[in-house]
């Protein structure tokens, strides 16, 4: 009786030292973020088109924006369009072994790259409303 009762607590110890690993940071990218991406870039794709126009306008001019912002807009669109629907139909499977989006980041270029989910419009603000004084 006293070897079970020392082999139950030696399992439940050698259980317990393996919690740590069992909910990775990459756990956070999983088929249903992927489907959820998927399904979010690919209805509000076109929320590209006057965003880029608008960055484009703030940073090189009306002109620039008239043209090459609208092109680059629909351009920007379009990929998550297809980055979109290729994440509905794939969204059980890794891509390259992860879940991690498949446009490429705009974390190291400021004038490319993607952020994971399609831009927000509106006159929404990530601050509180109050001040504290």
């Amino acid at each position: 009786m006293k070897t079970l009762l020392a082999a139950a607590f030696a399992l439940a110890i050698a259980g317990s030292l393996f919690a740590d690993i069992q909910d990775p940071p990459s756990n956070d990218y999983g088929p249903t973020r992927k489907l959820g991406r998927g399904l979010s870039n690919f209805a509000l794709a076109p929320a590209e088109i006057p965003v880029t126009v608008a960055k484009i306008n703030k940073d090189e001019g009306n002109a620039a924006a008239a043209g090459y912002g609208v092109v680059r807009g629909i351009g920007r669109s379009a990929a998550r369009h297809i980055a979109g629907l290729v994440e509905i139909f794939t969204f059980t499977s890794p891509h390259y072994g992860t879940y991690y989006p498949r446009l490429t980041s705009d974390i190291p270029w400021i004038h490319a790259g993607y952020s994971e989910f399609p831009p927000e419009l509106g006159n929404e603000s990530k601050y509180s409303y109050v001040r504290d004084y």
